[in-house]
């Protein structure tokens, strides 16, 4: 889930969600990397005296804009709150007394609530692919006196437990699990959404490092991708992207220049329909389908199969 903080005051909102700004930019990008889930927090309403015409102007305008972006406004909460006042935070406040608070509808029914505590608190759990195969992308590799290496990373697929042969992607290193702990304390198994830490025998600390992927040697291990094709939405570039464009691309852990070798489709960005084949160029705005090389081997997977290892943000001159 996403929070998405909308300030409040006169023009601060405006420019938020004016083309190019972060409000807009922000939940497209939450949009695109996979999250479902979106609560609008209409902050600093103190700076407009609590008033109810701004609050259902900027509910309106949001809506609209969010729409266009894929999420669905009856399934987002809006809360109006002061952060500086703590207004509809934790409790409901009694400097909008026109606010009867905010509704969603989900699957199982329609959800309502006052604060933004208890827009958190509704958040649908996700559920947890523990039939898949195991996908573990590493975020550092620990060595610890005593002990030996300890690679550490969040599950997001299958399980790990002691015993298991698993393979680091795309080091091609394969050992055996000795413990898996989190939080100081030994588990019988990681299972996805745990941050873990586990001991593997026999690897050196230079041999796996951050942006490997640790899997099941013996279940659909992971592999490195010499080229992939990808969906790319262009949300922000000055100019124009072509052929042979190498920025650095945010997948799961891994942070690796990749080459834009082949644009191979322009689509539509809400249908996914293709609206023009082999294009010269995209600019901002622009969603294709793109054929990608990486400068350095990595590990990537078909976005349906192993969704945080298959999405990715693309970053050039560090925005």
């Amino acid at each position: 889930c996403a929070i998405l903080i909308i300030a409040s005051g006169t023009g601060e909102f405006e420019a938020g969600i004016s083309k190019d700004g972060q409000t807009r930019e922000h939940a497209l990008l939450a949009f695109t990397l996979g999250v479902r889930q979106l609560i609008v927090a209409l902050n600093k309403m103190d700076t407009c005296q609590y008033s109810e015409a701004r609050y259902e102007e900027i509910v309106k305008e949001t809506s609209n804009f969010i729409k266009k972006v894929g999420f669905n406004p009856k399934g987002v909460p809006f809360v109006p709150i002061s952060g500086w006042h703590g207004d509809n935070m934790i409790e409901a406040t009694t400097n909008m007394p026109w606010y009867k608070g905010w509704k969603k509808e989900t699957k199982s029914g329609e959800v309502t609530g006052k604060t933004l505590l208890d827009a958190i608190d509704a958040i649908e759990p996700p559920t947890r692919p523990t039939d898949k195969p195991l996908r573990l992308p590493l975020q550092d590799v620990y060595k610890i006196g005593g002990i030996g290496t300890v690679p550490v990373g969040r599950v997001e697929t299958g399980t790990i437990k002691a015993g298991m042969v698993v393979v680091f992607a795309p080091a091609n290193v394969t050992t055996e699990v000795k413990s898996v702990e989190m939080h100081h304390e030994q588990l019988e198994a990681g299972l996805p959404g745990d941050n873990v830490g586990f001991n593997v025998k026999n690897v050196s600390v230079k041999d796996i490092r951050r942006g490997n992927v640790c899997g099941d040697s013996k279940n659909d291990p992971p592999k490195e991708a010499a080229s992939f094709k990808a969906q790319v939405i262009v949300m922000n570039h000055p100019g124009q992207i072509g052929n042979g464009y190498a920025p650095v691309l945010d997948c799961h852990t891994a942070h690796i220049a990749c080459k834009f070798d082949t644009l191979l489709e322009k689509i539509d960005r809400r249908s996914g329909k293709s609206v023009e084949d082999l294009p010269k160029f995209i600019k901002s705005g622009d969603a294709a389908i793109v054929k990608m090389v990486p400068s350095k081997p990595m590990c990537v997977e078909a976005f349906s199969e192993y969704p945080p290892l298959g999405r990715f943000a693309v970053c050039d001159m560090r925005q």
